[in-house]
């Protein structure tokens, strides 16, 4: 259930100036390469940190936000909760399997080869595109919990942590706010972990992101990071 206090209200109209952004992004005669929204144009492989005698797995699965688009990967989210792990001396090791222009059939196409190695915790952050792109939301739905069923199918002891969303109010405000329902139905119907929102406390705010005013800089990241901790921690 959509919690309709202040706070909330106040980080959609916060990100709402983004709407201005993403419509002048899609009129353009060429898409921005930087955009959360942009095609897949190249594979990328995980990225693994320095510690590699971790017993446990932690999997960053998601888009150009995992992947930390615009930055060095150990700038990233996943990276900056590698060194708050190592600072706990926790037994684990993070993999950033995030993918610029990632929706999520694209990633639930991807999903096998990922689910190659073992894992036991996942961290699923997709949807944005799907969003900014105004894919049905049945269809997103359904395709993030066709990962979740994967996921327990190749694990079913795995943890699995689900990143929640917000989008610009530019395609309605019916549809950004089922939009933003996806992710606590989804939590609550397969009893799985949720971070609220990635973006809080970054999202439209110039200081926290790149000039497409999508990207968080490394600051941003932080701030990311903080977010999925506050919640990841307690699975660890």
């Amino acid at each position: 259930m959509i919690k309709r206090n202040s706070n909330i209200i106040g980080a959609i109209l916060k990100i709402y100036g983004l709407s201005v952004i993403l419509m002048i992004t899609s009129c353009a005669d060429k898409p921005r390469a930087e955009s959360v929204g942009e095609e897949m144009k190249s594979v990328t492989t995980d990225v693994i940190t320095e510690k590699s005698t971790a017993t446990k797995t932690i999997l960053f699965f998601g888009n150009s936000l995992t992947a930390g688009m615009g930055l060095d990967p150990d700038l990233a989210f996943p990276a900056l909760i590698q060194q708050k792990i190592d600072s706990l001396s926790l037994d684990y090791l993070v993999i950033n399997s995030g993918l610029s222009g990632e929706t999520t059939a694209s990633g639930k196409n991807r999903l096998n080869w990922v689910l190659n190695q073992a894992i036991d915790v996942f961290i699923l952050e997709l949807g944005a595109n799907d969003g900014l792109r105004g894919i049905s939301l049945e269809e997103t739905k359904n395709n993030l919990q066709m990962i979740i069923d994967k996921v327990k199918e190749h694990n079913p002891q795995v943890i699995i942590v689900l990143a929640g969303m917000q989008i610009p109010p530019n395609l309605g405000i019916e549809y950004t706010k089922e939009f933003q329902s996806i992710f606590p139905d989804l939590a609550t119907k397969n009893q799985i972990s949720l971070i609220p929102f990635l973006l809080q406390d970054v999202a439209g705010n110039a200081d926290l992101n790149q000039q497409d005013g999508i990207h968080p800089t490394k600051e941003g990241h932080k701030i990311l990071a903080n977010n999925v901790w506050e919640v990841l921690k307690n699975s660890l």
